[in-house]
């Protein structure tokens, strides 16, 4: 999603002038995707991991088709200064979206109906199910959140490197994941949040930034960060909630 929504965004800037509205359409178009996965999970009864699987697959191909398989440069100060400007003096604007996002995201985890109703699918989805929660309805939403997220993401990455291609967000897909584990997030649900996934990136921050620091090769680092996401997977997971793992 990320590639794709930063292809649109790249496009509708360069070619179509855009602006800033290519930066809104990116986000949109995160939402949009993140709706139709959740629509097809939640109506068709199809796992989740299968169909994000085959929409990487889709979108992913799509982002090839779209570019040729090449970048697509742009040249507009004004969106730049989206990611690279400086509102809060020294501090780079994409540390004040981070923040902003983070907070937003905290607020709807603990302090509304569809953040708690989460949480509860997460525990225990019979139980949420027999007490009134539209389970359908809330395990869409999730999804339309992870897409708008994903845009934004999109959006900021092509605000940041004035340019976009289709494979610029392959490298965070492995990284969300062990920034998620590594925060205390349980892939069996209903224990974590944004407050814990804060940690994890951190983490993960941290560990990128020492090994590149120290000359660690980039596969070496792939190497590291796969152990660290099954370490992590193996810590947090609830094996009261599974009798059987598949």
């Amino acid at each position: 999603m990320v590639g794709i929504t930063g292809v649109i965004a790249a496009i509708l800037i360069s070619d179509y002038q855009f602006g800033l509205l290519g930066l809104v359409a990116a986000v949109l178009a995160g939402t949009m995707f993140g709706a139709l996965n959740g629509i097809v999970f939640a109506k068709f009864k199809i796992p989740s991991f299968l169909v994000t699987l085959g929409s990487l697959s889709i979108l992913s191909g799509t982002a090839l088709l779209m570019t040729g398989g090449t970048s697509v440069p742009y040249r507009n100060p004004g969106v730049r200064d989206i990611a690279t400007g400086h509102v809060i003096p020294g501090v780079p604007n994409l540390v004040v979206w981070g923040l902003l996002i983070y907070g937003v995201m905290v607020f709807v985890a603990f302090k509304t109906p569809f953040g708690r109703y989460c949480y509860a699918l997460g525990e225990n989805e019979n139980v949420a199910d027999l007490s009134g929660v539209n389970v359908d309805r809330y395990k869409i939403g999730a999804f339309v959140v992870s897409g708008l997220l994903c845009g934004t993401a999109g959006a900021l990455l092509t605000a940041r490197t004035a340019s976009a291609a289709p494979g610029m967000g392959s490298g965070l897909l492995l990284q969300s994941i062990a920034a998620i584990v590594m925060g205390g997030t349980a892939l069996t649900g209903g224990v974590g949040g944004p407050h814990r996934t804060l940690l994890g990136v951190l983490v993960i921050g941290v560990l990128a930034n020492g090994m590149n620091l120290i000359g660690v090769q980039s596969f070496v680092q792939d190497i590291v960060l796969g152990f660290v996401v099954i370490i992590a997977v193996a810590m947090s997971m609830d094996r009261r909630k599974i009798d059987i793992v598949k």
